[in-house]
């Protein structure tokens, strides 16, 4: 995956975060993403990124 292409689809990973969990405020959202992005940025199959990192934020922000 390009870079410019994971740019984007973590940005929509965000947006759908921020609507599915309204009462989390967006930029706790976008910090939880973003931790989850440096966990995972290191691997070599960059296809799968935003997959990843939308699964573990989203069993964060429900704990």
């Amino acid at each position: 995956m390009a870079k410019q292409d994971e740019a984007e689809a973590v940005a929509a990973v965000i947006d759908r975060l921020a609507k599915k969990f309204p009462d989390t405020p967006r930029n706790q959202v976008e910090a939880i993403v973003s931790e989850e992005y440096t966990a995972v940025n290191d691997g070599p199959i960059r296809d799968y990124v935003p997959v990843l990192i939308e699964r573990a934020a989203k069993l964060r922000l429900r704990s």
